[in-house]
């Protein structure tokens, strides 16, 4: 894949909720629009694998969530249930009336907690590869980051490095260098370590969470990696078990189910969102 793929997401800025938010906008017309959130320790352009494909489906927006890419952020947004207020708050400010949603990774937390807030304004969202089980079943490197009694042990260390790092999880997909040097510079300095306090507070916002899931009215589609060295597919699965109107998807990948199975994931949301237009009763 070369470069010039990036040039199909040209990154713009505008405020939200008082943060400036880095952005890419499709600009395409019509009745649906799909907004993207960003996994971590990556940014929007983790989307540049279907990007220019899902746009033919709908008009799209990706983000950078607060504190993470290249968007502004505020320490009180941290948490997956602040977060999902955030998203509804961008949604109202940005006229993006009732869109479809798709956040994996740490943005599993804040769409559901989006959905289970406002229960009629999303008619699908995607998510999947995140911490969201109670009791919570993380490994690796996202375990060590979740427990460690701080973060003491990252202090000298360039955020940089710990993403290249990170990168070597992806299995398949060649990453466009435009992309990983985004990725590496979004999380440059001390920015990984003050955006690990989302992980961090799994803990706390979690069980508020699993006591939510089966208010959500939005069908949400569930994508997992079937060996996933962080999220194991159990979180998936927990997700599967208390969401009304579920569907789940494991797909033969490592943990980023999004770049190294972009052609399933392209499917599996396009599908999703075809069988759920936004004027549909309950979609």
């Amino acid at each position: 894949m070369s470069d010039s793929t990036v040039t199909q997401m040209n990154t713009r800025e505008c405020k939200a909720d008082g943060l400036m938010i880095r952005y890419a906008d499709s600009e395409g017309r019509g009745d649906e629009t799909v907004l993207l959130l960003n996994p971590w320790p990556e940014s929007l352009f983790a989307w540049e694998t279907i990007w220019s494909r899902l746009a033919q489906t709908a008009r799209l927006v990706a983000i950078d969530l607060p504190g993470f890419g290249q968007s502004e952020g505020r320490a009180e947004l941290l948490f997956p249930r602040e977060m999902g207020g955030f998203l509804l708050r961008l949604i109202d400010e940005w006229g993006l009336g009732r869109p479809h949603l798709v956040g994996p990774d740490v943005g599993t937390g804040a769409v559901l907690f989006a959905a289970s807030e406002d229960l009629g304004r999303f008619p699908i969202a995607v998510v999947g590869s995140g911490g969201a089980s109670f009791p919570l079943e993380v490994a690796g490197t996202l375990k060590e980051l979740i427990e460690a009694p701080d973060l003491a042990g990252f202090d000298g260390i360039d955020g940089r490095d710990i993403v290249a790092g990170a990168l070597e999880g992806i299995e398949r997909h060649i990453l466009p260098d435009a992309v990983r040097e985004d990725y590496l510079t979004s999380y440059a300095g001390n920015r990984f370590v003050e955006s690990a306090a989302y992980v961090r507070s799994y803990p706390a916002d979690l069980p508020v969470l699993a006591e939510r899931l089966g208010d959500i009215r939005t069908p949400v589609q569930i994508v997992a990696g079937g060996h996933d060295g962080l999220v194991p597919p159990s979180n998936a699965e927990f997700l599967h078990a208390r969401l009304p109107n579920s569907k789940l998807d494991i797909l033969e990948t490592g943990h980023f189910t999004w770049e190294d199975g972009a052609d399933d994931y392209l499917e599996l949301t396009r599908s999703w969102i075809e069988a759920h237009p936004t004027g549909a009763p309950g979609g």
